[in-house]
């Protein structure tokens, strides 16, 4: 049977996503209704000011005490799109101290907090939803915490940010510098007027920690993430991975070890093979690259971003929500018995691609290896290109740990024959 009383959803920003959920909140309602087995009812917007005319929305329902709106009670969800720690912290733990279950967009709170967060949810007994925290539209978070749920997650790869993937896709097709991509991606409004949060891999590192801590059963938080931006990635970078067959970009990685013991998550550029399926991920799109032991490779692809596929997300927790507060229920939570030890990225194991500028004279490829076989590092490949006394070396190497590939080229910088190291980069999705 139809419940009449209708479902009460108080939305805390109205910005691009804010917007988009109120607009389809009202012009798909009946098949919300219908979905849910009971009408939602927008019941009040916080905004930061008031004045501004907010199309589709009553002006009545707009204010700027998200306190109030948040304490008043009879608020059955609220759906939090304001980002930012705080007051979005306070406002979420404060709409479970109400009796208001919480379908949140942010990722940086949930990266720094999540466990906190989890915890005052499950006192209070309330739901947690936050899919529109990674990869915008893309279906990940339930997939993840619900349908592998009965499987051995092993390794989440991704592209999870489509500014740093459109300027990336733009220095690989057109032979363009960063400043040159990053500058176009501004004009066309995919990059921030400031780029940072994307660019030094802020943004990534925090959806790794949320996308690490639900594949892996274990709490994962943003300080556990290594991080590495992508501006100093330049053309000569590329021209060297399509050398090897392969192109570049900004991933995060989040990892098992062989042994099951301990896991890692970073973000940082990287080769990656064309054979790869990510490495046809183009423009401002995202794509994740899931494996487990029953289910094989999984990968799942979409908008990362944008006003209406994050809305989307937002409305799929919002239905689910509203479906477990009419049944009297709550979803799955926090699951972190594993407890697994979050190792530091000195003990990642990987290929790497280093370009030396080196002396053209005889006997500087063999001191390189030398160093290279001290360090125990052992090497795939070399290539020796130069003229006028001056050479460039591209050494590639078999899997090596980080601490032993950075104490490698520690001592490469020492080497008289050695002018420089032009850049290291690792190589991935093999």
């Amino acid at each position: 049977m139809m419940r009449t009383r209708p479902l009460k959803v108080a939305l805390l920003g109205c910005g691009v996503v804010g917007s988009e959920v109120a607009r389809i909140m009202t012009t798909h309602a009946d098949d919300l209704t219908a979905r849910i087995g009971a009408p939602v009812e927008l019941a009040g917007v916080a905004v930061r000011r008031t004045g501004k005319v907010r199309e589709g929305i009553d002006p009545a329902l707009v204010t700027t005490d998200a306190t109030a709106l948040v304490k008043r009670g009879d608020i059955d969800v609220v759906v939090e799109v304001i980002g930012g720690i705080e007051p979005a912290r306070t406002l979420i733990t404060t709409a479970f101290e109400h009796g208001a279950s919480v379908v949140s967009a942010n990722k940086a709170l949930l990266a720094q907090d999540g466990a906190a967060l989890h915890a005052a949810a499950i006192e209070n007994k309330k739901d947690l939803y936050y899919e529109a925290a990674v990869a915008g539209a893309i279906p990940l978070i339930r997939p993840l915490r619900e349908s592998l749920a009965g499987d051995k997650v092993n390794r989440v790869l991704g592209i999870v940010n489509g500014t740093t993937n459109f300027i990336l896709d733009k220095m690989d097709s057109t032979g363009a510098g960063y400043q040159e991509a990053l500058d176009e991606a501004t004009a066309l409004g995919y990059a921030e007027a400031d780029p940072t949060a994307d660019v030094e891999g802020f943004d990534a590192a925090a959806k790794a920690a949320i996308l690490a801590g639900i594949a892996f059963h274990t709490r994962v938080r943003l300080d556990d993430v290594y991080r590495e931006g992508m501006a100093e990635v330049t053309a000569a970078d590329f021209r060297s991975a399509k050398e090897m067959g392969c192109t570049i970009k900004l991933l995060a990685i989040c990892e098992r070890a062989a042994d099951g013991a301990s896991v890692t998550a970073r973000v940082h550029p990287a080769m990656i093979p064309l054979t790869h399926p990510l490495a046809s991920v183009r423009g401002a799109y995202n794509a994740v690259f899931v494996e487990s032991d029953a289910a094989g490779q999984l990968m799942f692809y979409g908008p990362g971003a944008g006003g209406s596929p994050t809305a989307s997300a937002v409305l799929g927790d919002l239905v689910a929500v509203c479906r477990n507060r009419l049944n009297g229920a709550t979803g799955p939570g926090e699951s972190a018995y594993a407890a697994l030890t979050v190792s530091p990225m000195g003990e990642v194991v990987t290929r790497y691609h280093i370009s030396l500028d080196v002396a053209d004279k005889p006997g500087v490829l063999a001191q390189v290896a030398t160093v290279f076989a001290e360090h125990g590092v052992s090497i795939d490949t070399v290539r020796q290109s130069g003229k006028d006394g001056e050479a460039s070396l591209v050494v590639v190497t078999h899997r090596a740990s980080d601490a032993s590939l950075s104490g490698t080229v520690e001592a490469l910088r020492k080497l008289d024959t050695v002018r420089g190291v032009a850049s290291i980069m690792r190589v991935e999705g093999e």
